[in-house]
């Protein structure tokens, strides 16, 4: 059975930047990706100081998992962002980033962004957790 993903957003509700208020999938087989950080693949910090770089690299690693399990980004059913940031701007920066990225079709689900005082590694300002309902 091949995923079926519906997206809605009651008229009751208010717009959204792009994502949906509501994801109801009917599918056979569900992935949990762990928290996807800025690290390259030798697990360094890529960008210590900057948002921009830091969720470029979590893009990069955020599409290898997903072909790692066959997936794409339209198959992205649940994204949490986490940026360590009290600042609106930087939160804004983050999510557009991260929309306008190639893996921007994973934030048209239902999705969280939180700003957070600290994440696991020293100098990490951006993670990125994603649930996907596995294509056939």
């Amino acid at each position: 059975m091949t995923a079926e993903i519906t997206r809605i957003n009651p008229e009751q509700l208010h717009e959204t930047p792009g994502y949906h208020h509501i994801t109801v999938v009917k599918a056979g087989r569900t992935a949990y990706l762990a928290g996807q950080c800025p690290l390259d693949r030798n697990g360094s910090l890529v960008g210590p100081d900057s948002v921009e770089e830091q969720v470029d690299q979590v893009v990069v690693n955020a599409l290898i998992a997903l072909a790692a399990v066959n997936a794409q980004p339209r198959h992205v059913v649940r994204s949490v962002i986490y940026v360590r940031s009290d600042d609106r701007d930087v939160l804004g920066i983050a999510w557009r980033r991260l929309t306008d990225s190639a893996l921007g079709p994973a934030f048209t689900s239902a999705s969280t962004l939180l700003g957070v005082a600290q994440l696991g590694f020293a100098g990490q300002l951006v993670e990125v957790d994603l649930t996907v309902a596995l294509p056939d």
